[in-house]
């Protein structure tokens, strides 16, 4: 077991070379405090030697019954880790990031120039506590933002994410010992995304409405695939005799334009097309290059949002559907509902949709799933009736 104990240092040389030097500095009038005398010394788990020094006594026994406790515990974190800055974590962190794409990395490096590293840049990342990241979140819900306004309360979570990350690398490091980003209530965010569900004959309306784009809009519609996922989807992942897309990869922002990456949650997913829709698809793909995008802009290239969305509203308002909220992103909800009214169950759901797991399905339609509890009621009953019968038949 490691070893930790307390050595006086009165008799030492060092030590009383520093306090003749702080004796006569302070009577030149030197405010800085005396050497400390007591010194504790242990074993880390890395069985090198390690030591701090206090001026008191009682503060060395405090000293070590903590660093007891941690290294029987297996909490220890060498003291000397916990100084670093947190500006250097949050490079290490944002440096080593795999997972994420491009865009996702760029909009962490915003938040982190932006909020994070201005407030915490220059703290050591053992100096940071709970209260002060507390008082932090309540002040960067009053603060303007990088257009001018207020942060909302959903810019205030991202930017606790970042920073909350950031301290999970210096955790995980060891660092620190616990995460001061963690265990905080943040304040809801208003639901901008107020989900609108079209009936299928509303859907029909606003592809007829749509000319051209008739078919992009019903594969929305009833595939649940994202806007840039259907922007990016090319020929030859089309497998209509299977009747599947082959969703990929997605177009997304990079600095100087767009390009194409890997779907969202990098969930890469096969998902069903109607049998109507596959007659609606061929005359898009026949005849043509695989690496072809099956909806293109008239010249063939990546047919662009901000270009596309005034015909798209001109479509709701002449299919009767504004004031819906409608817009081509929430054409999912449209989808997910559809197909949970046609009896499809949740893990079919996630998968159409692409979400990460199903639980995040539960939470954003759950209440769109039928209540079966009767049904299991009525299923239990079948079951019990059949005992009793079987019972009184022996008898």
């Amino acid at each position: 077991m490691a070893r930790v104990w307390i050595e006086d240092r009165e008799t030492h040389a060092d030590y009383q070379l520093a306090m003749e030097n702080w004796q006569a500095a302070k009577r030149k009038g030197s405010k800085r405090q005396p050497p400390g005398r007591w010194r504790v010394r242990w074993y880390g788990p890395d069985n090198k030697g390690k030591a701090l020094t206090f001026q008191k006594l009682p503060q060395a026994e405090a000293e070590v019954g903590a660093l007891t406790a941690r290294l029987a515990k297996g909490s220890y974190r060498d003291p000397k880790q916990g100084k670093t800055l947190f500006s250097e974590v949050a490079e290490e962190w944002h440096g080593a990031l795999r997972k994420p794409v491009e865009r996702t990395r760029n909009d962490y490096r915003e938040l982190l120039d932006l909020y994070v590293i201005p407030k915490w840049g220059t703290w050591q990342v053992a100096a940071i506590r709970w209260e002060d990241v507390s008082a932090w979140l309540t002040e960067l819900g009053k603060q303007p933002g990088k257009r001018g306004k207020v942060l909302s309360a959903a810019r205030v979570e991202k930017v606790h994410l970042v920073a909350s990350m950031v301290m999970k690398r210096a955790l995980q490091a060891g660092r620190v010992h616990a995460n001061p980003f963690a265990g905080h209530e943040l304040a809801k965010s208003e639901d901008d995304d107020e989900h609108v569900y079209l009936t299928h004959e509303q859907l029909a309306a606003l592809a007829d409405a749509a000319g051209e784009y008739r078919t992009l809009i019903l594969v929305l519609g009833y595939c649940g695939i994202r806007w840039s996922e259907a922007t990016a989807l090319k020929v030859g992942r089309l497998q209509l005799e299977q009747r599947r897309l082959r969703i990929v990869q997605a177009h997304t922002r990079v600095t100087g334009g767009m390009k194409l990456g890997p779907v969202k949650n990098h969930e890469k997913r096969s998902v069903p097309l109607l049998r109507s829709l596959v007659e609606l698809v061929k005359p898009l793909v026949e005849g043509r290059a695989a690496s072809a995008l099956v909806f293109a802009g008239a010249d063939g290239t990546h047919l662009r949002y901000g270009t596309w969305r005034p015909e798209f509203d001109a479509a709701v308002e002449e299919a009767g559907l504004s004031g819906l909220g409608i817009t081509p992103h929430k054409l999912r909800h449209t989808a997910a509902s559809l197909a949970i009214a046609a009896g499809a169950d949740v893990k079919v759901v996630q998968l159409m949709l692409g979400h990460k797991s199903a639980a995040m399905t539960l939470d954003v339609y759950g209440h769109l799933f039928p209540d079966r509890l009767d049904e299991v009621a009525d299923a239990l009953e079948v079951g019990r009736r059949s005992a009793v019968l079987a019972r009184t038949a022996e008898v």
